[in-house]
């Protein structure tokens, strides 16, 4: 009996050492790291506009429409969304339908549909990633294709050159990642927040 409460004394002051140590310590070391060495990273990569509010997030792809789900002219668009109702960072994903299935083939039409009446272009020269939802449905970014394509159309509505505007386009466009990962491409949010700055 006395072996049994000795052991069961070191098990639960063991236990207690460990949780400190593990549950707390650890994940102490670790934020102070991440505040430290990559304090936006670790804060969420939150995005201000010019009078320092929150306006989102540079990893989080967000709608630019109006109440009924219009686009915004005067803004440019980002991809589609199949997270929860729309860059639902709760429900992230995406569709899972297959190239094959009709539902993704209307909402591929349908998107063409639209594109091509918002911007004045045929539907063929639509970029694939204006008609189709990334695999989290959160993707923030678009490619440089898109976002030339969109070029006209917002600098109508803002009543500005469409050089000017493409001209801010092409500073704002990241670069692959490392130089060889991925695709060049424009972070939305950040290329609408420089339009309403100017």
């Amino acid at each position: 009996m006395r072996t049994i409460v000795r052991t069961t004394g070191v098990a639960v002051r063991a236990m207690l050492v460990f949780t400190v140590v593990l549950g707390l310590g650890y994940m102490l070391l670790i934020t102070a790291i991440g505040q430290l060495a990559l304090p936006g990273q670790a804060n969420g990569s939150l995005v201000r506009d010019a009078d320092g509010q929150v306006v989102g997030s540079s990893l989080i792809g967000q709608s630019f429409t109006d109440a009924d789900g219009a686009p915004l002219p005067e803004y440019f668009q980002s991809r589609p969304s199949a997270a929860g109702d729309g860059y639902d960072g709760g429900a992230s994903s995406g569709s899972n339908y297959g190239p094959e299935n009709d539902d993704l083939i209307a909402a591929i039409g349908e998107r063409q549909a639209t594109i091509a009446d918002l911007d004045g272009v045929a539907a063929a020269g639509i970029p694939a990633d204006a008609v189709t939802a990334s695999g989290s449905g959160l993707d923030p970014d678009i490619s440089v294709a898109y976002a030339l394509l969109q070029v006209d159309r917002v600098a109508e509505a803002r009543d500005l050159d469409a050089g000017e505007v493409r001209e801010l386009v092409e500073r704002s466009i990241r670069p692959r990642d490392l130089g060889f990962l991925g695709e060049p491409r424009v972070n939305v949010l950040e290329l609408n927040l420089a339009l309403d700055a100017r």
